[in-house]
């Protein structure tokens, strides 16, 4: 098969400007089920990832909560001032831990899983702008109009 350059010489004969395929129903309702279909499947892509988002979040903030919590008690705890640092979380357990778990978890990458959907979305738009397309976060397609070169 030839390539793009060779099928449409500089003659300024594009696929978007070619007679034959202008109007054709066959080659429209063709490109029509390619957008269907990337659609279906983007949307069932970032469905298929809300659920484990939605357990990274959970955890997230569960453990932000109690590092926040065990932060409170070890800050307003009076001997935490008069012992050193390493004592002072040896006598917090509870923040310790939780602290060394949100630590553990930042490096473990949890930061990226929580927007993981936002992630693709964002990644899809940029790709989708060059054929004047975009789609919203659930992964439905939008269609722009085509500019208009004068």
């Amino acid at each position: 098969m030839r390539k793009e350059s060779e099928q449409w010489p500089s003659r300024g004969i594009s696929p978007e400007t070619d007679p034959r395929r202008r109007g054709n129903l066959a080659y429209d309702s063709a490109i029509q089920a390619d957008l269907k279909a990337f659609e279906r499947r983007l949307t069932e892509y970032i469905h298929c990832l809300q659920p484990a988002t939605g357990r990274w979040r959970m955890l997230l903030i569960v453990v932000s909560v109690c590092t926040a919590t065990g932060a409170w008690n070890w800050l307003i705890d009076p001997e935490t001032q008069k012992v050193s640092f390493f004592t002072s979380l040896w006598n917090h357990p509870f923040f310790t831990i939780s602290c060394i778990t949100l630590i553990g978890l930042f490096f473990a990458g949890i930061h990226k899983r929580v927007v993981a959907p936002s992630i693709i979305a964002a990644r899809c738009r940029t790709v989708l702008a060059e054929y004047n397309m975009s789609c919203d976060d659930t992964g439905k397609l939008i269609l722009k109009p085509r500019p208009h070169v004068q």
